[in-house]
């Protein structure tokens, strides 16, 4: 029967596996695309500009206003930014299994206000505490203070946990994975979202930065809190054009996935003792789904399939392939994890370093160390343009492939920019105290070494490239290679890999300051300490890590577009 044309020109406008507002088949004419991605984006840009508004100062404040030691400082930030990346997780699992993206947004947005709303209240109270200090009394916080301060830190760490992933699938949800043009549009996409949001932190640096050592902390926090209301106000000015994922909107029902993917495990497990050759299952073709397993790779699992005694149902052959998806990304996720820890490192001690050193850019004018971390943006800014109009151009000529390079040899390419970056780091941070030593200052901390702030900028610029690598990369490959239902988990699991790096930074800082002793690689007085070597500790960490990632890239196996 030959379909009019009016109702084959309304299917190719419709969007098959998402709905509008209203729960109706999502219209491409008027949802979804760039239209509704730059709301998203927006949002983005805001709750960046809110957290790295905390993230990017946050040890001076300890080390300062709450009396913290360097070591102890930055075990405390790195846990926090830990927290804050492996909330995620959790977020994602409520997105994708029960709330939806959209709704989980909502419910995070207003626990990061709330958290933020807190932590202004208690920088204020500490503002009063030294006032009075000022008339005789005490200036080192209350015990309640300290713990409304961290309170509401970890509030924010967990709006940030289910704000995160679900923000950015939720973007990359407005395009169509089987428009040949929209999953082009979709890959740009990963590229401008982090273009923009890097705009948001880098105003967020220059700007909070300066209020916060200049102005008061509680103006410091309190600007970050608006911004967060902003965010929460653009989002729901684009509701009406937003595409929503089938089963996201009213009646989430995503536990399945979990639960059919679940079941592969179990199943295999229960018939691990079965062979696949008399199974029949050998020949590794289905009859639904992606219609296709890999032999030899993770066949086990496949066991799944084989029909059990006490009558329970077998796996199909498309839950197997997706259990397989999310065990291959395992080996990526752990090398992932070794190679962010020297990312922990630039807001705890590249921020301390800086401090030690001449500040000065201009003749009076003398600007925070946290400040540098604006370069980082400043690099995404540069680099996301030159990538996406001269590297991929250059790169698809060369490979004649259509993404230029696939997104393992990105992540790989990042890699290798993160060991330079550690010896970088290293070599400067040993010419700081080799100047410290020159001018007599080892003992004296408090005296500005006669180093320009500078000689820094190259290692915040590498940090900028390597997220546009490294960074960018993992989340497109995450979100990609996992079932379209848990895409929110896919993107969280990039996040949970630099989250457990801050763990394992903090971890590593402890053992070696206990190691060390007080005088050792952490000491208080930076110039009496030995950072460079953490630094080369790091680089060579790296290395062993990107040795063992190409060895994992070359035996993964991405997941065809048609299981995805």
């Amino acid at each position: 029967m030959k379909i009019p044309e009016e109702e084959v020109a309304l299917l190719i406008d419709h969007v098959s596996d998402s709905v509008d507002h209203r729960g109706r088949p999502a219209v491409k004419s008027s949802t979804g695309g760039w239209r509704s991605a730059w709301f998203i984006i927006g949002v983005e840009v805001a709750e960046r500009f809110a957290y790295f508004g905390i993230a990017c100062n946050l040890i001076t404040y300890l080390t300062g206003p709450l009396g913290q030691s360097t070591a102890t400082a930055a075990v405390n930030v790195n846990t926090w930014s830990g927290t804050a990346s492996m909330l995620p997780i959790l977020g994602a699992f409520v997105a994708d299994a029960y709330l939806g993206r959209y709704r989980t947004i909502l419910v995070a947005s207003l626990i990061y206000i709330l958290g933020l709303g807190l932590l202004t209240l208690s920088a204020s109270l500490i503002i009063m505490g030294i006032s009075e200090q000022r008339n005789g009394a005490s200036a080192k916080p209350s015990f309640w203070v300290n713990i409304l301060f961290f309170c509401s830190l970890y509030l924010v760490a967990i709006g940030q946990g289910g704000h995160k992933p679900c923000v950015q699938a939720f973007g990359a949800d407005q395009f169509d994975a089987e428009d040949p043009k929209e999953v082009i549009a979709r890959g740009s996409f990963f590229n401008w979202w982090f273009l923009s949001l890097s705009a948001g932190i880098s105003l967020s640096i220059i700007v909070v930065a300066y209020v916060q050592e200049n102005v008061n902390w509680a103006y410091g926090f309190g600007i970050p809190c608006l911004f967060m209301v902003m965010a929460l106000a653009i989002f729901l000015l684009g509701k009406k054009i937003y595409r929503y994922p089938k089963g996201h909107r009213e009646e989430v029902n995503t536990n399945n996935t979990f639960a059919r993917i679940g079941r592969v495990f179990v199943g295999a497990f229960k018939n691990r003792k079965q062979s696949l050759e008399h199974s029949g299952l050998c020949q590794g073709r289905f009859e639904d789904g992606p219609s296709e397993t890999r032999k030899g790779r993770l066949d086990f699992l496949s066991k799944a399939m084989i029909s059990r005694e006490e009558g329970a149902e077998p796996c199909s052959g498309r839950d197997v392939e997706d259990a397989k998806a999310l065990v291959r990304l395992v080996p990526i996720w752990i090398t992932s994890v070794i190679s962010t820890i020297p990312y922990a490192q630039h807001i705890t001690f590249f921020t301390k370093q800086g401090v030690t050193v001449d500040r000065r850019i201009l003749p009076g004018l003398e600007i925070p160390a946290a400040s540098l971390l604006s370069f980082i943006g400043v690099s995404i800014l540069i680099s996301v343009p030159i990538y996406e109009h001269v590297f991929l151009p250059v790169a698809r000529m060369i490979t004649k492939k259509p993404f230029g390079i696939t997104k393992l040899q990105r992540i790989g390419a990042g890699m290798v920019l993160s060991i330079l970056n550690m010896m970088l780091a290293a070599l400067v941070e040993a010419k700081r105290l080799n100047i410290a030593r020159e001018h007599g200052l080892v003992d004296k901390p408090d005296v500005t070494v006669p180093m320009s702030i500078w000689w820094f900028v190259p290692q915040y610029l590498l940090l900028g490239m390597i997220d546009v690598f490294s960074l960018v990369g993992t989340q497109e490959f995450f979100y990609d290679q996992v079932p379209t239902e848990l895409r929110s988990i896919g993107l969280s699991l990039s996040l949970s890999a630099m989250g457990l790096s801050s763990f394992l930074s903090g971890f590593l800082i402890t053992v070696i300051d206990y190691a060390t002793g007080k005088d050792g690689w952490f000491n208080t007085n930076l110039n009496q300490a030995h950072v460079d070597y953490f630094y080369w500790l790091l680089a060579a960490f790296n290395a062993i890590a990107f040795l063992a990632f190409l060895f994992i890239s070359k035996m993964y196996v991405y997941r065809r577009l048609g299981q995805v």
